[in-house]
């Protein structure tokens, strides 16, 4: 090994432990936040927050589903051929009713757009195809993802501006988990088709309701905390969205993440209503290790988290001057949208269109030509992307595993770190395996380590391959 090889690892080696002191103090962060924020819900005047299990239980009894029933069967409950080992009838996957969180004349003007797509490779086998991870409860708090994302925006846009846009498959889903949902606010998609499509769709039908509607892009699947910070930045995002921007909301980095893009800060954009609005410079990609610790340095990048806000219309000038072949395509499935005529439309045309994430559709090219707006954010947040991920939301004693269901059926020994969940009712045992990842389903085991928790995907299509059942 050469004197520049060696120098290189050396420097490798010290990266990976800033890195790793630095996700411990991220996780701290969590911690109190979370508390932060539990703190204010005891404190507010609102309906407590319901069971899984009983529209009228005390929120003390709420507990992680695993808590009380030692399979997936609630979440996938197509599997259910039976009743609980309690001799009772398996619990609905779903809560029925929602917090009540009703806003009092939101004064935004704001739409909601809420694109509940993907299947969650990254997590399987809890997430899946039949039932990605923004229908499941992943942190043990008694709501799902998409329901955490319901409460959080419904008082930025009250119920009559709040849609979804999702695939056919989980529309009645959806509408379970989310019953003052509107039905005509419903976006079903034919197929995936990334972001841009889903985005477009709904700003194209808004501009036929609302001419002058603000939408804002927000995904079902990711946890925020700090609620009031949360709130704030989209009230100056949309400030800024009404001069004219298309606004991307970019999330403070607690550590050098290589799992993200980043957004370049430019100048302040100096405008009344929005103190802390900036001027995207550039969109950049998931960079390495190295370039992301001297994004860091700057102080000048954000996370990209995938949240924009933006007037429909502005955002159908960027589609059809960027993507003109999707613009044609959405505005005639707009067209039709209101009419009996629409299925047959949407059938025909939505397979046409092009698959691309809005980012690279219209926000990378509206960037360069200083139409893009960025406000920093100083709330928590993670989009639950892996199982490292999940796990830094787990509470755990230090240097112990962290359980996602009944800590009783987790015994451990010589272990540090790592995530079990034990959803098949099992026992399990790990010895001297750091930072190991046992995923234990009735139907499927994932043993990995939370280094390579970004990887699943790769060994989910080979399983997919010899056993599409488990997709």
């Amino acid at each position: 090994m050469s004197a520049h090889q060696a120098n290189e690892t050396q420097d490798n080696a010290v990266l990976q432990q800033i890195l790793a002191g630095i996700s411990d103090l991220r996780r701290e962060v969590h911690k109190v936040t979370d508390r932060l924020d539990s703190l204010e819900m005891q404190q507010a005047p609102t309906t407590p927050t319901v069971s899984m299990f009983s529209p009228s239980a005390s929120p003390s009894m709420r507990q992680s589903y695993f808590a009380h029933q030692s399979s997936l069967d609630s979440w996938h409950p197509e599997r259910n051929q039976g009743s609980s080992k309690s001799g009772t009838s398996a619990p609905k996957r779903i809560p029925s009713a929602p917090v009540s969180l009703k806003a009092t004349d939101p004064n935004l003007g704001l739409w909601v757009v809420v694109p509940a797509g993907g299947a969650g490779t990254r997590l399987w086998p809890l997430s899946r195809e039949s039932c990605p991870k923004f229908l499941l409860d992943l942190t043990g708090q008694g709501r799902t993802l998409i329901q955490n994302t319901w409460d959080r925006l419904l008082p930025l846009s009250g119920v009559e501006k709040f849609m979804v846009v999702t695939g056919n498959a989980h529309v009645e889903a959806v509408a379970e988990q989310l019953p003052q949902l509107v039905p005509g606010n419903v976006f079903a998609e034919p197929s995936p088709k990334e972001s841009m499509a889903a985005i477009g769709l709904a700003a194209a039908v808004l501009m036929r309701r609302d001419p002058d509607a603000v939408l804002g892009s927000f995904a079902a699947d990711h946890i925020v905390s700090g609620r009031d910070a949360f709130e704030s930045s989209v009230r100056e995002a949309t400030a800024v969205a009404k001069e004219g921007f298309l606004v991307t909301i970019g999330i403070a980095p607690s550590y050098p993440s290589t799992g993200f893009g980043y957004i370049k800060l430019g100048e302040n954009l100096q405008l009344q209503g929005a103190p802390n609005a900036y001027k995207v410079l550039e969109f950049k990609e998931k960079p390495d290790a190295r370039t992301a610790s001297a994004y860091l340095s700057t102080g000048e990048y954000r996370w990209n988290g995938g949240m924009f806000v933006v007037k429909a219309k502005t955002l159908m000038s960027l589609v059809e001057a960027n993507v003109p072949e999707l613009y044609a395509g959405i505005n005639k499935i707009a067209d039709a949208w209101d009419t009996p005529g629409r299925q047959l439309v949407l059938n025909e045309t939505w397979p046409l269109l092009p698959k691309i994430a809005i980012d690279h559709a219209v926000a990378e090219p509206a960037s360069k030509a200083g139409k893009v707006a960025v406000v920093p954010a100083t709330f928590g947040w993670d989009d639950v992307g892996d199982f490292a991920s999940l796990s830094e939301l787990l509470p755990a004693e230090k240097n112990e595993a962290r359980v996602l269901g009944d800590p009783s059926l987790v015994i451990t020994e010589g272990q540090v770190g790592g995530i079990v969940v034990p959803a098949s009712g099992r026992q399990i045992a790990c010895l001297g395996m750091d930072d190991v990842v046992v995923i234990d389903t009735p139907d499927a085991l994932l043993v990995t380590t939370r280094a390579r928790s970004q990887d699943v995907k790769k060994i989910v299509a080979k399983c997919k391959k010899a056993h599409p059942e488990l997709g």
